[in-house]
Formats: structure tokens, C-alpha cells, sequence
């Protein structure tokens, strides 16, 4: 459900994206924006912005899921198992505001986003 709903607002919000490499960096970016509001929210003690941008960024996560095409390989089934991880940590943050969680999914999808830049040529 989300996952979709993800898709549509980037698809509807970029439709000039040249290709389906710009639409994961740009989800990449995305849970990197919204984890970055989710610890503003924890330090600031809202709870409702803090579950508001978890659930965005759990929702980007959900349809990055969604398009993996697990039959090209151990990549895909790698990053199967990884984006999982990241959701359960996304949801402990959501529940209990743990900031070192949440950097930790910011940590790696920094890492995911460089990743993809470099093996994309994408700059």
C-alpha cells in the first residue's frame, strides 16, 4: 500500500524523470530527506511528525521492494533481505524514538545512494 503510494507522488511530482536509474536515486534521496525530519521531530519531542516521516520513509523502502526483480541475481536478494532490515528498524524508531537507529538506516542508505551514483554514472 504505501509502497505504491511512494511511487505515484515521485512519478507524479517528476514527470520529466529521463529514467527508471534517476527514480531510485531520487526514492534513495527521499528516505534520506524524510529520516533527516523524523530526527528533527525526536529532538524536537514530536511524536506525531516522528511517526509521520518513519511512515514515509517505510513507504519509499515498501516500494523499493516492490520493483526488486529477485530473479537477476544475488544483488536483488541481497538488497531483498537489507531493505527488510531497514523497515524493522524504521519501526522501532517510529515506536521509540531511537536516534542511532535511525542513523543507522541513514548510514546505509547513504552508502545505497553513493552505490547507485557510481554504478549508474550518475552524478
Amino acid at each position: 500500500m504505501y509502497g505504491n503510494v511512494a511511487h505515484n507522488i515521485y512519478a507524479q511530482n517528476n514527470v520529466g524523470i529521463e529514467s527508471p536509474h534517476k527514480l531510485i536515486e531520487m526514492l534513495y534521496e527521499g528516505v534520506l530527506r524524510f529520516n533527516a525530519q523524523a530526527k528533527k521531530a525526536i529532538k524536537d519531542g514530536d511524536i506525531e511528525k516522528r511517526v509521520y516521516w518513519t511512515n514515509r520513509s517505510i513507504a519509499i523502502i515498501t516500494e523499493l521492494l516492490s520493483i526488486l526483480d529477485t530473479s537477476q541475481g544475488d544483488i536483488a536478494l541481497y538488497l531483498d533481505g537489507l531493505y527488510t532490515q531497514e523497515i524493522i528498524l524504521l519501526t522501532s524508531v517510529s515506536m521509540n524514538s531511537d536516534i542511532s537507529k535511525l542513523d543507522e538506516v541513514s548510514n546505509v542508505f547513504k552508502s545505497l545512494l553513493e552505490a547507485w551514483r557510481e554504478s549508474t554514472n550518475v552524478a
